[in-house]
């Protein structure tokens, strides 16, 4: 008997998807989105999506299941992280005084993440709320050239930081989901 749960995937069509095509709600129908703009705020949407759906079905112990000692990686905490870096983010475009950290110190949000019912629904609250004002602030500001805030960064360069980002915390989403519970997928 072993500690390691079995591999598995929800998926039926193609075994190493994390559902079936139609089953997915990144998948849209047609052609893909015209112009650049569109295009990255889809990559964004669709890796924001993948994140919850990391996430999906498992309770707070499992959320806040650490990655291996002595990592603070999980998943309660990257959805807190990612809470912390959209807000870090719109400080990066503004003129006026930073808003102060959600939770704190710095490693507050990976070191916060415990199996608290109440952790885990402020978290996904937290991550809402901060992706719609950093979607508002830059709701405004369609030219991707266009440089915003005190160090004069441009639209285009948020917009892939925050894909990089998210991508990033998704491949970290892919394996911790999979230790906890054995579901693969892309």
């Amino acid at each position: 008997m072993s500690d390691q749960p079995a591999r598995w995937t929800q998926a039926t069509v193609y075994p190493d998807m994390w559902a079936d095509p139609d089953d997915d709600p990144r998948n849209s129908e047609g052609a893909g989105p015209d112009g650049e703009l569109p295009t990255l705020q889809e990559y964004l949407r669709d890796y924001r999506l993948t994140l919850r759906m990391k996430c999906e079905g498992l309770d707070a112990e499992q959320l806040a299941r650490r990655s291996v000692p002595p990592s603070t990686l999980s998943l309660l905490g990257l959805l807190r992280h990612l809470a912390e870096v959209e807000r870090d983010w719109r400080n990066w475009i503004t003129d006026g005084e930073p808003l102060p950290k959600l939770y704190g110190r710095r490693d507050a949000d990976f070191d916060g993440a415990v199996a608290d019912q109440a952790v885990v629904d402020a978290a996904y609250a937290d991550l809402e709320r901060e992706q719609a004002a950093t979607d508002a602030a830059l709701a405004g500001h369609a030219d991707l050239g266009e440089r915003l805030g005190k160090d004069s960064v441009s639209v285009r360069s948020l917009l892939v930081h925050r894909i990089e980002e998210y991508a990033r915390h998704c491949g970290q989403a892919d394996l911790l989901r999979e230790c906890i519970d054995g579901r693969v997928g892309q």
